[in-house]
């Protein structure tokens, strides 16, 4: 006999970097294994340094990462991570980023910008990245910048089944703050059996996070209006969602988005803001400065794990979200 023959017995393995520890632990008890003991640390001038305290060679390893703030930081993390593990023999290297970070810049609005998305993409394909699992990335086409298996995670099932438990669907209104969310926010109308409106909106061009609300399109009148949105940021684009709504007699507004980002000066406007809930994921920490009177966070980690469980298995990760 020729070779060597092996069990052919597959191992799983499940890593976490510093941005977000609390949701890979969550994501770890609900796949019931243990995450990897990692060293990391920062040293004085910010290089990062990563060591494995295990042997990862031959292993399917699964990295959970999200890209929240300081994203630089933990981006480059990330892909020190990606190459230890490559370096380190791992099997296959499957990233679970449940915020892609630059996911925003996925097109040149105008000449001489970058497509900072497809960027993101090229590195992690260089660092050794087999393949990527991610929750409502901002545009579908990012899917296409990776040269390798996709898993487009959805946070829609999580978020509709906890607005329909709550809310008088007879008086529901499901609302896009702009148009470029109207495909979403149709798949939520045909979940909870509710009508669509829209917020029509102009950006400036020269000026980040500077929203101008024009007009809503549709019945919104003593509805309660559920604004559905992939993230929230600075919460301008939101809160003037909301308030063009309350201006054409809505009689309640809710706003659910997967990413709860809340850079400065989100805080202020949240708390400030006539919305009634701010319904989140938690794919990133919610700021502890933040106020939690109108915040609800619901947990990512059954979803991921259902996910990262399939794609080990060699099954089938559409399945989860074909009937949604």
């Amino acid at each position: 006999m020729t070779g060597i023959k092996t069990s052919g017995e597959k191992k799983m393995m499940l890593f976490s970097g510093r941005a977000h520890p609390e949701l890979a632990k969550e994501v770890a008890d609900a796949l019931g294994v243990q995450l990897v003991p990692t060293t990391a640390r920062t040293f004085a001038d910010g290089e990062i340094y990563v060591r494995y305290k295990e042997s990862v060679r031959g292993a399917d390893c699964f990295l959970v990462q999200s890209h929240t703030a300081p994203v630089n930081t933990w981006i480059m993390e990330q892909l020190i991570m990606i190459d230890a593990m490559k370096r380190a023999s791992a099997r296959s290297i499957s990233v679970v980023i449940p915020y892609y970070g630059y996911a925003r810049q996925d097109k040149k609005h105008r000449g001489r910008e970058p497509i900072s998305a497809r960027l993101m993409a090229d590195l992690l394909t260089a660092a050794g990245a087999d393949r990527i699992l991610a929750v409502d990335l901002h545009a579908d086409q990012v899917q296409g910048y990776f040269n390798g298996p996709v898993d487009h995670l959805q946070a829609l099932p999580l978020l509709a089944d906890y607005i329909g438990d709550r809310v008088d669907r007879d008086k529901l209104t499901i609302v896009s703050p702009d148009a470029g969310r109207v495909r979403v926010a149709d798949r939520w109308c045909d979940r909870l059996n509710a009508p669509l409106a829209i917020v029509h909106k102009r950006r400036d061009p020269d000026v980040a996070n500077q929203v101008s609300v024009h007009e809503v399109v549709g019945n919104v009148r003593d509805r309660v209006c559920v604004l559905v949105d992939d993230m929230v940021d600075t919460g301008g684009t939101i809160c003037a969602a909301a308030d063009a709504l309350y201006a054409n007699g809505a009689a309640d507004v809710i706003v659910t988005a997967t990413h709860g980002i809340l850079s400065d000066p989100a805080p202020d406007r949240l708390k400030n803001s006539r919305v009634s809930e701010f319904v989140f994921t938690d794919s990133l920490p919610t700021p502890s400065r933040l106020g939690m009177e109108k915040i609800t966070v619901l947990p990512l980690a059954p979803t991921i794990a259902r996910a990262i469980h399939e794609v080990f298995e060699d099954g089938s990760v559409t399945s989860l979200f074909e009937d949604h």
